[in-house]
């Protein structure tokens, strides 16, 4: 479960500061996919950034099971992000010159499961693109994949350490609908089997049956509590 406590973050504006997550408080609970949705601009990445320990916040607590990653210093929240959350984000981010299984051969010594036996590693790498239907698809660089096996990839890389909490930005914005629809259900189908707490941005509503919970944000304040989508 990931529970953001009364945050607030904000950034330079000339000489005063813009709030981008204005008082938020907010629970995920492990297994659940609550969607973050709003206008553009209305402080959803941001929020999900601050989820997923990349921005410290001004003020409030940002709790990962028993831990407040908002006090942490920046090298502990990295070793946090390492072992607990998987970050999907809006681009695939993948390494050119890598085929899809080394993408997660180089975040397992990012991680340090180098030091494991490597057919160990490399065992663990060709489960996790099996589990996101990707089993035929290992050896195929990004420029040899579609959009949406792409972030297929990226989102299997994201599940490389087994994390309990699992940011995901805009997942299907560069995909049609049918990829986007595709994606969606897979990423609920893993959060369901994983039991992650899943935190989703997305704009586009047209999935909206697809997530557990939804959170509608406006100009950096929850304006609607996490309810089943209609």
């Amino acid at each position: 479960m990931i529970t953001l406590d009364d945050v607030t973050l904000t950034f330079p504006d000339g000489d005063s500061r813009v709030t981008a997550v204005d008082h938020v408080s907010l629970a995920a609970p492990a297994g659940v996919v609550t969607g973050i949705t709003g206008p553009s601009g209305s402080g959803k990445s941001s929020l999900l950034a601050v989820a997923g320990t990349l921005i410290r916040p001004d003020s409030g607590h940002v709790w990962v099971g028993d831990v407040d990653a908002a006090a942490l210093s920046a090298h502990e929240a990295t070793a946090l992000r390492r072992e607990r959350i998987g970050i999907v984000f809006q681009q695939s981010n993948l390494l050119p010159s890598l085929t899809a299984r080394d993408q997660l051969l180089v975040m397992a010594e990012l991680g340090g499961d180098g030091r494991r036996r490597r057919a160990a590693v490399r065992e663990r790498a060709d489960a996790l693109l099996a589990e996101v239907g990707l089993a035929d698809q290992a050896h195929k660089r990004p420029a040899q994949l579609s959009g949406g096996q792409r972030q297929r990839v990226s989102i299997a890389r994201a599940l490389g350490t087994g994390p309990s909490v699992l940011p995901v930005d805009e997942p299907t914005s560069a995909l049609d609908q049918e990829r986007g629809a595709e994606i969606m259900d897979l990423v609920a189908r893993l959060t369901h089997e994983r039991g992650t707490a899943t935190l989703l941005v997305t704009h586009d509503l047209v999935h909206r049956d697809t997530l557990d919970a939804l959170v509608t944000v406006v100009d950096g304040r929850v304006v609607e509590p996490a309810l089943r989508p209609a």
